[in-house]
């Protein structure tokens, strides 16, 4: 899903910089003419011939640096994946801890790499166990929801890069009600399901509406994505410092789990 930390940014969310937001997102004198990671800072010009000294903080936001967070967080999500595969007693304290973590980074001013990481550590342990226990019942499945995962993914990326596919103010609101709508719904079922209100192993979710639901919530998926790729894209542009990256790969990392897990129960009704 979008991830708050990011739309809330003014660096990220492509709303223009004054002198006051610059100086609170760079921490660094808004009068000051030196563009963190570009321009030499003031002590070059003090000491000719000293190379300019750029520190970690200063280094600025690229696509280079947010895909290898990325892949390095879903390294971590396959690697307790394996984890989970073999102990599906840790579905349940996985989901539990996936889902405080990614409240608590999702409306943290600041991104935590500790926690962004045990958030990928709690989300591998949850999708290696649930993935293990449909792919004991249906073979194949973890499969064909990856695969289905990478397609939704790699399109809407294309859609992206080519132009045609761009968010809108008007629809971005629309599909956030939407989102909250939906797991408003998802927390009802999951107290049905758990309370034996309903039998059916899907609770509110079986059959037909169960497809309807998750067609729709596939593509509030693609939409979101193209929301992470937008932010990351008002990031680089805008040279917002390189720890913003994490919050991009946060991001990501939320909604691609999302879209595999929709991916995952489609599949399932279908072939149930």
């Amino acid at each position: 899903m979008s991830n708050p930390a990011l739309s809330n940014n003014p660096a990220l969310n492509g709303k223009t910089l004054t002198a006051e937001e610059l100086h609170r997102i760079y921490d660094q004198p808004a009068a000051s003419t030196n563009r963190p990671g570009v321009d030499a800072p003031l002590d070059s010009a003090v000491n000719p011939g000293q190379p300019p000294v750029i520190t970690p903080s200063d280094r600025p936001m690229t696509y280079e640096n947010t895909i290898s967070k990325t892949v390095l967080l879903f390294v971590i999500v396959l690697a307790l994946g394996a984890v989970g595969w073999m102990i599906p007693q840790l579905m349940i304290p996985g989901a539990i801890a996936g889902l405080v973590l990614g409240l608590v980074n999702s409306f943290k001013k600041e991104p935590s790499v500790p926690l962004i990481v045990l958030y990928a550590a709690a989300q591998g342990l949850f999708l290696g166990a649930i993935s293990g226990t449909f792919e004991a019942r249906l073979p194949g499945i973890v499969s064909q929801a990856v695969i289905g995962t990478l397609a939704v993914f790699g399109v809407t990326l294309l859609l992206f890069r080519s132009g045609k596919v761009r968010t809108s103010p008007r629809l971005t609101k629309i599909v956030l009600i939407a989102m909250a709508g939906y797991l408003v719904f998802s927390l009802v079922n999951f107290v049905v399901m758990i309370t034996g209100l309903n039998t059916d192993p899907w609770g509110l979710r079986g059959g037909t509406l169960g497809l309807i639901i998750g067609g729709l919530a596939v593509l509030l998926a693609a939409y979101s994505l193209v929301m992470d790729f937008e932010l990351v894209q008002n990031g680089v542009q805008n040279r917002v410092p390189e720890k913003w990256g994490w919050s991009a790969a946060f991001g990501l990392t939320v909604t691609l789990v999302w879209l595999y897990l929709e991916i995952l129960r489609i599949i399932a009704i279908f072939r149930d």
